[in-house]
């Protein structure tokens, strides 16, 4: 069999997750050699999907904040992929788990930047940018991934698993909280499942802003006004089945909702 290239790697990675083919490992013949060869099988996976179904780029979700999940991944620090403007909800996402191999959710704080970043910057510089932030939810699609199997590499490739994004009510006055400080909350069906604080991504949500500044500003894609960031779950990830009501919940950022049927 030939060799693919990376519009080859990037197209087969692109048809198993619109076909919910369920993965327990990337086949071979689309695995990334490296981390550099898998940032660029994401960059065309997110053309071909902008282009061809999901929508212009919205923003961008950071990955792996944690330093367990880094070693897990063989990584040391986090990674990315983007939001698709076409799977962005407001308050609240009704979503069918028929539609997905595996849907799963994350908790966390959303930004959107009221500037552009087109040098990165650090925490204050890109503090500086943030118009808003939200409570939000992640939703991903996992593929039933063999998690013991998981490494960097395939999880860029496929765009970090991104599915969507469930933001809550933008909240202009951030500057007033200690976003570090804030405790977060996961409900599914009324019985609290899980928390977690502003401190576990990073150190601090900004902290993950602005690595990814800086990452993309290198790659020549810098962030823009108007894009949406979300920078790392402060709560284990989820899987919500069919009658669930999940809600999440950030101090002084207000509330999200995902219903699946």
């Amino acid at each position: 069999m030939a060799q693919l290239d990376i519009r080859g790697k990037a197209r087969g990675i692109v048809d198993l997750f619109r076909e919910r083919r369920q993965t327990d490992r990337l086949p071979d013949d689309l695995y990334p050699a490296d981390l550099d060869e898998a940032y660029a099988i994401r960059r065309a996976y997110q053309e071909i999907e902008r282009n061809e179904e999901r929508g212009e780029v919205a923003g961008y979700k950071v990955a792996i904040t944690t330093r367990v999940m880094q070693q897990l991944c063989g990584i040391d620090e986090p990674c990315y992929g983007a939001i698709f403007a076409s799977e962005v909800h407001f308050r609240r996402a009704e979503l069918r788990a028929a539609d997905y191999c595996r849907l799963a959710m994350e908790t966390e704080i959303a930004v959107r930047l009221g500037e552009d970043l087109p040098e990165g910057g650090d925490r204050d510089r890109v503090a500086a940018a943030v118009e808003c932030c939200m409570a939000a939810i992640e939703l991903l699609e996992d593929l039933r991934y063999d998690y013991s199997r998981l490494d960097a590499p395939a999880l860029v490739a496929g765009n970090a698993w991104n599915a969507g994004i469930v933001l809550g009510d933008p909240v202009a006055e951030w500057r007033r909280l200690d976003l570090a400080a804030l405790s977060a909350r996961l409900w599914v069906n009324g019985r609290e499942i899980g928390s977690g604080k502003g401190a576990d991504v990073m150190g601090h949500p900004l902290n993950a802003l602005s690595w990814l500044a800086n990452k993309l500003a290198t790659a020549s894609t810098p962030l823009r006004r108007g894009m949406v960031v979300m920078t790392g779950s402060m709560v284990s990830t989820q899987y919500p089945v069919p009658g669930d009501l999940v809600e999440i919940e950030v101090d002084g950022l207000g509330r999200a909702e995902l219903a699946v049927r």
